[in-house]
């Protein structure tokens, strides 16, 4: 069996990082602050995310990943080889790490090429790509090597990896580009249009997970937020509902529910009949906001499940994912 040592979850807006026999030792803001004149690194997740909004224009903050890619190479190759740095602080390992990671399905040959050399030049031995609905099946438990079917939807911060898994492989699936940021920025469009309010990308953030909703709620919730009044620019607050953010989110849900339904028109009977059984397994931070497995099994009439700690299940299914390899490997040496 392959051992892995290393499990990476290279999301838009975070990066988790499983390490064998440790778990979860990183799950921080795919975010890089560097100084502009001599691209210094100042900071990296968690701490340059707060920096976002708040630097003046000698020092940068920017995200180098985009919709599960990497969109600007040296940022992103700096920021992974401080995660990993800081990863293998949590356990030694002997000689150079065996890295496992997991990348939206469908993406170009040019695009896993950027991700193999960016984790190359971290130190690693080996590098291997997985496929995000299959570390989602692995981290949660799944026997992804049985013929029974399964429908895993992972929403991610830049996309929602919808598939149906059946024998080991991904049977038919899609990649939507879509994910946790666009509900983020939905709300911070909401309150701009609505209450002429500019929000900070941070405070959408939090509105967001405080209490975004894509169902009514019978016992409302509100959340304060603070921004800016676009008529004359002074700070206010505003008191947000929960109930009112059903409707900004509206768009970006039914695009997930409209891929969940193309995925299961295209699959064969056979497997629509085992995920109908089995039911569909939620991972990724957006399956966390409020009613969203309600909403999807609503609108599906298939039961639906959100996996234990979605925002990791990726990264530990990628560290997890020896075995997995190595069948794979013999089946495409037959």
């Amino acid at each position: 069996m392959y051992r892995i040592d290393i499990g990476i979850d290279l999301g838009t807006s975070k990066v988790s990082v499983y390490m064998r026999d440790k778990g979860i030792v990183i799950n921080q803001p795919s975010v890089i602050a560097y100084e502009k004149k001599e691209k210094k690194i100042i900071a990296v997740g968690k701490k340059a995310k707060k920096m976002l909004g708040k630097t003046g224009e000698g020092v940068i903050v920017a995200q180098p990943i985009k919709n599960g890619v990497i969109s600007e190479y040296a940022l992103a190759e700096r920021m992974i080889k401080a995660f990993v740095k800081n990863a293998l602080r949590k356990r030694r390992i002997l000689g150079r790490p065996n890295i496992c990671v997991a990348v939206p399905q469908g993406i170009t040959e040019v695009e896993r090429r950027a991700v193999e050399d960016a984790i190359v030049k971290t130190g690693a031995k080996e590098v291997f790509l997985l496929e995000s609905p299959i570390a989602a099946a692995l981290g949660t438990g799944v026997d992804i090597m049985e013929t029974m079917g399964h429908m895993v939807v992972d929403i991610g911060g830049g996309t929602t990896d919808i598939a149906v898994i059946s024998a080991g492989d991904i049977s038919y699936g899609i990649s939507l580009k879509v994910g946790g940021d666009d509900f983020t920025e939905a709300i911070a469009r909401y309150v701009r249009r609505k209450y002429s309010i500019e929000m900070g990308e941070q405070s959408a953030e939090d509105a967001k997970i405080e209490i975004a909703s894509v169902i009514y709620r019978k016992v409302d919730s509100s959340y304060e937020i603070k921004g800016k009044n676009m008529v004359n620019g002074l700070p206010v607050r505003l008191d947000l509902s929960a109930n009112e953010t059903i409707e900004p989110l509206e768009e970006i849900t039914s695009q997930i529910i409209d891929g969940i339904t193309q995925v299961l028109e295209k699959a064969e009977p056979e497997i629509v009949a085992d995920v109908a059984k089995e039911g569909i397994l939620l991972s990724g931070g957006g399956s966390l906001i409020y009613g969203m497995d309600r909403l999807i099994s609503d609108r599906t009439g298939i039961r639906t499940i959100i996996s234990d700690e979605p925002e990791n299940v990726v990264a530990a299914g990628a560290g997890l994912a020896g075995e997995y390899i190595m069948v794979q490997d013999e089946e495409s040496k037959k």
